[in-house]
């Protein structure tokens, strides 16, 4: 098969072990920039083309598109849905999980396990939110981060206020959450493909610090999940619609806690923790969704032409 994996950057480690994993299993893997990419649209008519030349006969996409790019990326790959191509997570999915508020809605609205969060807009509602999140600690964070940039712990109200005040002043969209101290500075990063948990580590911030994120100095370790965490990761996935997530779980008193669904999530870090071959899963995963389209429109073809004698 022909896949083609959207990506700013060919030598990062989980856009290289994707096209390894792709190639090992007989398959014509490309490497695509989103940016690259543009479009004809016409009635009933969808053209791609890829510096300068035209990008025909794509199987299946395996989307990593960051989330600076996250609009153009998502109308790309769009692009490729309407063309046929099958993919691993859809465009529309890929904007759901990018706005955070909008999964917590989501996820919340299917009774899934949420950190208690609360989100306004004018200045002269902030007491009025506060008290319905409760006392301090309070986990504030900006709306459009990743990897443990723009969240902050407020350890006391007067300075979760000055950091919404912050925030505010640079209009940013941000979003105020309990911390769940039981959690240890620690969470469990479940890597979901298709119906089912892959792999899963556990990681744990380093002294002092409360983002257990790898990139800053978090230590991984696999783990063993309840099936009571396993079922909330996978459902969190397909709520949000991902064939192809990171969900982040904490660890609380009152259960498992979906803290993020990630629908672009590294391979590095779980591959490296579990030894488990994440890509493969990955490519089998969008493999097998292109063959199931294809045998689809084999069926509509067959029927189509039944019909007309």
């Amino acid at each position: 098969m022909k896949l083609a994996i959207l990506s700013r950057n060919a030598k990062l480690y989980s856009t290289q072990r994707l096209v390894q994993a792709g190639r090992e299993r007989g398959h014509t893997v490309r490497v695509l920039d989103p940016l690259r990419c543009y479009m004809r649209i016409g009635t009933g008519q969808f053209q791609l083309n890829y510096k300068g030349k035209p990008l025909t006969g794509v199987d299946a996409v395996i989307p990593r598109v960051g989330a600076s790019v996250s609009r153009y990326g998502s109308a790309v790959l769009r692009q490729f849905e309407l063309m046929g191509a099958a993919t691993s997570n859809s465009s529309d999915a890929l904007l759901r999980a990018r706005d955070k508020l909008r999964c917590y809605q989501l996820l919340a609205g299917e009774g899934i396990g949420l950190p208690d969060t609360v989100f306004g807009d004018n200045p002269d509602d902030t007491s009025d939110l506060m008290s319905l999140l409760g006392a301090p600690p309070h986990v504030i964070k900006l709306v459009e981060g990743t990897q443990g940039n723009g969240v902050i712990l407020a350890e006391s109200l007067s300075s979760s206020r000055s950091v919404i005040e912050a925030f505010r002043g640079i209009y940013a969209n941000f979003l105020v959450q309990e911390f769940i101290a039981e959690a240890g500075g620690g969470d469990l990063r479940c890597f979901v493909v298709g119906d089912r948990v892959v792999a899963a580590m556990h990681r744990q911030a380093e002294p002092g610090e409360f983002r257990s994120n790898l990139h800053r100095g978090g230590q991984a370790s696999p783990v063993d999940l309840s099936p009571a965490e396993a079922a909330a990761a996978v459902r969190a996935a397909q709520v949000i619609g991902l064939g192809v997530a990171g969900v982040d779980l904490l660890r609380s008193r009152r259960g498992p806690l979906v803290l993020e669904v990630n629908a672009s999530p590294g391979l590095e870090g779980i591959e490296g923790a579990t030894g488990v071959d994440v890509a493969g899963a990955v490519v089998e995963h969008a493999v097998g969704l292109a063959q199931g389209l294809a045998k689809a429109r084999t069926i509509r073809r067959r029927r189509s032409a039944k019909a007309k004698k």
